[in-house]
């Protein structure tokens, strides 16, 4: 590396941090964002679900990275079948 370069953060790390922090952000707004208010959530699971894929289909996620878009895959899955199951318990299906 070169002093011309120091300190500046590499394109890879640059890249890396900024799929960081978008990751930090659904994970935060997740929660809020599908309970919403009377009228639904304020943005489906499958929004949240696209923006995660869309980080996947950059190529630049790292191993790390790839295990939170899962765990948060994952999450939106269960909100979704535990939706499901509360629709057909008010419908009386067992």
């Amino acid at each position: 590396m070169n002093k011309e370069n120091a300190g500046r953060p590499q394109p890879g790390y640059a890249i890396s941090n900024l799929i960081d922090r978008e990751i930090a952000h659904i994970r935060r707004v997740i929660p809020t964002s599908l309970a919403g208010d009377m009228a639904g959530p304020i943005f489906p699971a499958d929004y949240w679900r696209q923006r995660l894929h869309r980080l996947l289909d950059s190529g630049n996620v790292n191993k790390s990275q790839l295990g939170e878009i899962d765990s948060l895959l994952l999450a939106l899955d269960l909100h979704e079948l535990n939706l499901a199951v509360a629709a057909c318990a008010q419908k009386g299906y067992r």
